[in-house]
């Protein structure tokens, strides 16, 4: 029966991918993929709605599903709905995240306020082990509404230090002001939220644009006119210059037969234009009707205006649509967090391929170690599509990257050294940087648009891509060196063969990152040359990535000139991913130098426990080796 174990894993590791590419279960009434499938444009590039409200609610709360107080939640597409067209119900979900005392205090929140009651008693032990949480963290706009004049003020006020010197409160009172102005900006994209029938507006604005027009006119050169009309054609303008203003959506595609992106309009923007042309955009016409049929829970209109704008768009914003369509898609498979799923099973059966069962739960393993990298591969390749770019254009691709290109060596030494070591390793870098990757893409679109300075397909896909394989290399010849401590150190199950499979595979991919990492660094030194004149100016970040190049030659030299032997060289290794990491994010929060435009400071605790962690099982490589619970099985290793 064992022999059929690797065949029953690969088949339930399929039906998770292909689970996870079947569309979501559909609304009974309303027609919410169609709207989830419209295109704006938005931060630079054409993106669906669907993209809008998932990285929205990715920015101001940390996660996609909005929860309510009944325990209950409501996807990002009936969110999105409810903040366009019904503000006064989306106003109350508590969708704003603050985690920092200071802040909550700011807010009005208390210890009373904050802590959460839980009606069982498994759920209140849950909360007291840390697995619920134990106190509120996020509140909705209309709890934080009377304090909003005090948050812009402490907003206005940190923002004037540069990123580097404000303090924890500083960083979450200006994240907080940003996610509320992100909330109205959003709010303000279709309609004006206070004018509950904006439709009707629109369509009394169409009927009397000659008369109004001619009455503000009138009015203006005090002649006779009639006062009511003019007033509501200057108070309509007045409403969409606060669009204008506000809205931060480009909704409105162009109306002539020019399909560039940098026509798209804001609503605001095409209805002022409406006064000159003398008639309302039918495109701003489509989502007020929305609006109307979402407040009025009416799916027979919502789903017909749906329709007939899909249709329109389709015959003249043929791939604009079809980008959005297969946008939504990938954001509803959620590739890298099947992927992510999948990591976990993998490193799990191959640790326990150690204890029983070698030759199946290796096979096992090492199969769904591919699925997973195949499953990745397809995300980011759909990613490369949509963007029109090289697989690494910022720090969450980058860790996308980083992990593809770890698993991916992986996968090369579990072919070369079948004992589950490749797998492990594998499974273990595949999940580490896939849970980097969700934490960086809490900051909202990944698919944002390129900064100027890195606006260069070519050197995108030469010295990044290069660099990344580095990095990803470096990492690994960490985690391989870590490997064997703990099996060492841990278990008996370190034995001479393993030992030298595994000083022979951290020796390889250290070479292998070598290199890379050299012809990365060099590369982009030129490309410096080219976009600063000069090749090397002592940056922060030309800094780390010597840094690379120089620690995996100390390594190399170690080994070659005898300096250091097994235990020494998998010490020298696993200070690697110190350095590394240092390359990879570190440089990024000092905020100085050329290459400052990546600036971050959420993960500095992060990167100082990483590193703590490091050093701890450096330490532990130079353990007495009668200590080693593998000792014996090593002393002619």
């Amino acid at each position: 029966m064992k022999r059929f174990i690797p065949y029953l894993v690969l088949a339930l590791g399929l039906f998770v991918i292909l689970k996870s590419l079947l569309p979501s279960q559909a609304d009974p009434d309303f027609d919410l993929e169609g709207f989830s499938n419209l295109p704006i444009l938005a931060n630079g590039r054409i993106k669906p709605l669907d993209t809008v409200g998932r990285t929205t609610l990715l920015t101001i709360q940390g996660r996609q599903a909005v929860y309510l107080a009944d325990g209950s939640k409501i996807t990002p597409n009936r969110w999105l709905l409810d903040a366009l067209f019904r503000a006064e119900i989306a106003d109350t979900y508590r969708t704003f995240k603050i985690e920092n005392l200071e802040a909550l205090a700011l807010v009005g929140q208390t210890d009373e306020t904050l802590k959460r009651e839980y009606d069982s008693m498994t759920a209140r032990f849950m909360a007291v082990l840390g697995f619920l949480p134990s106190r509120h963290s996020r509140f909705s706009f209309e709890q934080l509404d009377p304090y909003l004049a005090e948050i812009d003020r402490q907003g206005g006020l940190a923002i004037e230090l540069e990123p580097a010197q404000r303090n924890p409160f500083q960083r979450a009172v200006l994240k907080l002001r940003n996610n509320l102005v992100l909330y109205q900006q959003l709010k303000h994209s279709m309609i004006l939220p206070e004018e509950h029938d904006f439709l009707t507006l629109l369509q009394e604005l169409q009927e009397n644009y000659g008369a109004g027009i001619a009455a503000v006119r009138a009015r203006a050169n005090e002649e006779e006119h009639d006062e009511a009309l003019a007033a509501q054609m200057i108070d309509a303008g007045q409403i969409f210059l606060r669009m204008d203003n506000l809205a931060f959506m480009f909704p409105l595609p162009p109306l002539g037969e020019d399909t560039s992106d940098h026509l798209w309009q804001k609503t605001g923007k095409a209805l002022l234009e409406s006064f000159q042309t003398g008639m309302v955009n039918p495109y701003a016409m489509a989502y007020a009707g929305l609006g109307r049929a979402w407040r009025e829970q009416s799916p027979v209109t919502f789903n017909t205006i749906v329709e007939l704008y899909s249709t329109q768009l389709n015959t003249k914003f043929t791939e604009q649509m079809s980008k959005a369509n297969a946008e939504r898609r990938f954001n509803d498979a959620a590739p890298f967090y099947t992927s992510l799923l999948i990591y976990i099973f993998v490193f799990l059966i191959a640790i326990t391929s150690w204890l029983v069962w070698p030759e199946a739960l290796q096979k096992s393993a090492y199969w769904l170690l591919i699925l997973a990298w195949v499953a990745t591969t397809v995300g980011i390749l759909t990613r490369m599509w949509l963007e029109g770019r090289p697989p690494v254009t910022n720090l969450y691709s980058s860790a996308l990257f980083v992990g593809w290109g770890c698993v991916g060596l992986c996968i090369i030494l579990e072919k070369i050294f079948p004992n589950g070591i490749g797998s492990t390793a594998g499974g273990l870098t595949g999940f580490a940087t896939m849970i980097v990757a969700h934490q960086l893409s809490l900051t909202g679109d990944t698919l944002e648009m390129m900064r100027a300075v890195l606006d260069s397909n070519f050197w995108l896909a030469t010295h990044v891509i290069i660099i990344t394989i580095g990095y990803s290399a470096t990492f690994l010849s960490g985690f391989l060196a870590v490997i064997y401590l703990f099996r060492g150190i841990f278990t008996k199950s370190l034995d001479k063969d393993t030992a030298k499979s595994l000083e022979r595979m951290v020796y390889g991919i250290v070479c292998f990152a070598a290199l890379f990492s050299l012809v990365g660094t060099i590369l982009g030194g030129i490309w410096a040359d080219q976009s600063w004149g000069r090749f090397w100016g002592w940056d922060p970040k030309e800094n780390g990535a010597l840094l690379i190049v120089i620690w995996n030659a100390i390594i190399l030299h170690a080994r070659w000139g005898g300096l250091a032997r097994t235990r020494g060289i998998m010490a020298l290794a696993i200070f690697g991913n110190i350095v590394t990491s240092w390359s990879w994010f570190g440089t990024n929060m000092l905020g100085v130098g050329l290459h400052s435009y990546g600036f971050m400071d959420e993960a500095f605790k992060a990167l100082v426990v990483f590193v703590v962690i490091n050093l701890l099982i450096i330490a532990l490589a130079y353990l007495p080796a009668n200590k080693w619970r593998s000792a014996n099985r090593l002393k002619s290793a």
